[in-house]
């Protein structure tokens, strides 16, 4: 751990100075994309926290770090010094200490799993996303954009639709940040909308947008397609 935390001591960062007050130090490092690093970011954001946000180079600075990370994956969330990997366990530590996870512990099980299954969707966009061979990219980004990523929005339209428009308990949880969080890239990627037809995500999407901590993070982030 402690080579992870040397080598990250060399990467030049940047402060997000959101909120005062916070005592906990959240260090934040994921590649230079939005991906599955955003979800940690809105929720960072959503909760007034200042947190590091260390961009890394996929190609120059990753194969340098791979080896000292806890399991040679990115985003690693330190807190207070002390690295954490996986995107979902992040997040939900982080929603847990916002009041983000439900009531029960049922509400909780939905919650990541609803998560679990956004990330599952933003894993399969990737895959045509980042392929280099332009012949197999056309084909398997037709394929995915025609069955996989309609069939999970069309999930995810009919629990916002049973939830009050939200998508568990008719009240905000991570889920509903997972979601906006990586709407952006799944729209870039695919190049359609990936709400029509489907108005109460569309809404949901626009009510998380016009949090006001959320709006502040929108406005500092830097601007990227995926």
């Amino acid at each position: 751990m402690s080579s992870f935390i040397c080598f990250l001591a060399q990467i030049p960062k940047k402060l997000y100075k959101l909120f005062p007050g916070n005592m906990t130090r959240y260090k934040l490092t994921y590649f230079n994309v939005m991906g599955l690093g955003e979800p940690i970011r809105f929720l960072l954001s959503y909760g007034g926290h200042e947190f590091e946000d260390i961009r890394v180079e996929r190609e120059i600075e990753w194969p340098k770090m791979k080896a000292s990370t806890p399991f040679g994956q990115l985003p690693i969330l330190e807190i207070d010094g002390k690295p954490f990997a996986q995107t979902l366990p992040i997040c939900h530590y982080l929603a847990k200490h916002m009041n983000l996870i439900g009531i029960t512990d049922l509400d909780t099980l939905q919650i990541d799993a609803i998560a679990a299954a956004l990330a599952d969707l933003r894993k399969q966009v990737a895959i045509f996303y980042r392929e280099p061979n332009a012949e197999i990219k056309d084909k398997v980004k037709k394929q995915t954009v025609k069955t996989t990523v309609p069939f999970f929005m069309d999930k995810f339209e009919e629990l916002a639709k049973k939830n009050g428009g939200y998508l568990h308990g008719g009240q905000l949880s991570y889920a509903d940040l997972f979601f906006t969080a990586i709407y952006d890239s799944l729209e870039n990627a695919c190049t359609v909308d990936i709400t029509e037809n489907r108005p109460t995500l569309k809404a949901l999407r626009a009510r998380v947008l016009d949090i006001p901590r959320i709006k502040v993070w929108l406005e500092k982030r830097p601007k990227l397609e995926f």
